[in-house]
């Protein structure tokens, strides 16, 4: 299965501020709200959907791109796919009465505020946030008094490297004009919002497989949104915890990338020799010491 190609890690913050393996940092009551960054096609999404449930219980609702529950995307999936495998999970359409509703019932939320832009990123722009200039998480968080949790995920680039992006398609004739006619009939459903997030011409970059390499993800300090609903008001406040929540996910994102490097198995040849002399079942393949 995929998890066992990626060999991922996950690690958590208690309140402390002590990073630890596994996910005994994430808050067990509901709502919360897990905000990241959304990996080269959203790769990362079933080894954290599957650690969530199998260490914690939880089942993760995402917050997907609309086009995903489009009748003319099932068509292109006809065969169980990553489509499907995002409704299985309670994966709905981004709207904020979608979030409303999550966040109401105390459901434990999935959130990538550079949504399909960032997951179908160009060249050069691994790990770069492409979120929006204004908040649109904060205040509704606040009003339900959910717990934000900030994260970061790395692995994209030990699994592909990208052939083609979007602009070097665009460079091709024929191709580029399959291109422009997929996204004219897409759901723009950021038209209004600004910065490069609302940037929604998108295509399927090309990409070439390595010898797989190994994903990390790591939760930060839970941030309490309870007791806070003047930020409701307060559209400064908002911005503030806005802005800390984004430079926390980087800063995970910069700790995973550098001690990663530390990791005696990060490739998957190492990985399974190691597996050899010591069954999974009863020893999982050591990381990194946080």
């Amino acid at each position: 299965p995929f998890r066992s190609v990626t060999g991922s890690v996950f690690f958590s913050t208690l309140e402390d501020g002590k990073i630890v393996k596994g996910l005994s940092g994430v808050p067990e009551e509901g709502p919360v709200l897990y905000v990241g960054y959304h990996m080269l096609l959203g790769l990362e999404l079933i080894s954290l959907t599957d650690e969530f449930l199998s260490e914690k219980g939880i089942a993760l609702r995402g917050i997907a791109h609309p086009e995903l529950f489009m009748p003319k995307t099932e068509s292109l999936s006809s065969e169980f796919s990553m489509f499907d495998w995002v409704k299985i999970f309670g994966g709905v359409p981004v709207s904020a009465s979608n979030l409303f509703k999550l966040l109401s019932t105390k459901s434990h939320v999935l959130l990538y505020p550079g949504g399909a832009r960032e997951a179908l990123h160009y060249k050069g722009e691994e790990y770069k946030l492409i979120w929006p200039d204004h908040p649109e998480f904060v205040r509704m968080a606040a009003r339900f008094g959910a717990t934000i949790v900030p994260f970061g995920a790395v692995g994209e680039d030990d699994i592909a490297e990208m052939l083609l992006d979007y602009n070097d398609l665009m460079k091709i004739p024929i191709v580029n004009d399959s291109i422009r006619e997929m996204n004219r009939d897409s759901i723009k459903f950021r038209d209004g919002r600004s910065g490069e997030v609302a940037n929604q011409n998108l295509c399927f970059p090309v990409l070439v497989p390595k010898i797989p390499g190994r994903f990390y993800f790591l939760f930060g300090k839970p941030v309490r949104t309870k007791g806070m609903e003047k930020m409701l008001k307060d559209r400064e406040s908002a911005n503030q915890m806005y802005l800390q929540i984004k430079s926390e996910v980087e800063s995970n994102l910069k700790y995973l990338i550098k001690k990663r490097e530390e990791d005696p198995y990060r490739n998957i040849i190492d990985r399974k020799l190691y597996q050899i002399f010591y069954p999974p079942e009863t020893d999982p393949t050591p990381s990194f010491e946080p």
